[in-house]
């Protein structure tokens, strides 16, 4: 019997920690409601750790991503220090791809920015999200650099503080 509870003990504390950071870790749970805020025609392809949007009938074929992940390199806390700018940020951007914007996103209790980049003939924008360690991304593709900062927006705006929570 002691044997039992020691060999369960030990499978317990190697199995890894789960992240206190976001009030939800299942992206199903908002898929409809996602969908929604991004407007008519959109389908959507959800799993816990990913949801996908999209719209071929929209302006811009907008395709739109959320991803459920960890970031714990410390790029949450230099944020939340200030020891890394958005300014800094946008300057790692920028080496990437030199067309590429960064601004802030308000996430609170969270740390956030989003970033705007040219891809081909399409653009892109990427919303990250970061706390305790839990990383969400919100990611869009379309035609237009507008239209994609515009699906980001609205997703952070009105999906993530579910994710996120207080």
């Amino acid at each position: 019997m002691m044997r039992s509870l020691l060999a369960a003990l030990l499978c317990l504390s190697a199995a890894p920690a789960c992240a206190g950071g976001f009030a939800l870790r299942d992206l199903t749970v908002v898929a409809d409601e996602a969908g929604a805020a991004l407007g008519r025609g959109y389908a959507a392809r959800a799993a816990p750790e990913r949801l996908t949007l999209m719209c071929t009938t929209c302006d811009g074929a907008p395709m739109v991503d959320l991803l459920l992940g960890r970031q714990a390199d410390g790029t949450e806390e230099r944020v939340r220090a200030g020891r890394t700018s958005l300014a800094q940020l946008e300057d790692i951007c920028r080496s990437r791809s030199p067309d590429c914007r960064l601004s802030g996103l308000s996430v609170d209790p969270a740390v956030g920015w989003i970033t705007t980049y040219g891809i081909g003939s399409s653009a892109g924008a990427t919303a990250v999200i970061l706390r305790d360690g839990d990383l969400l991304t919100i990611r869009a593709l379309a035609g237009s650099r507008e239209v994609a900062v515009r699906q980001v927006e609205i997703l952070a705006r009105r999906i993530a503080p579910r994710i996120v929570g207080r």
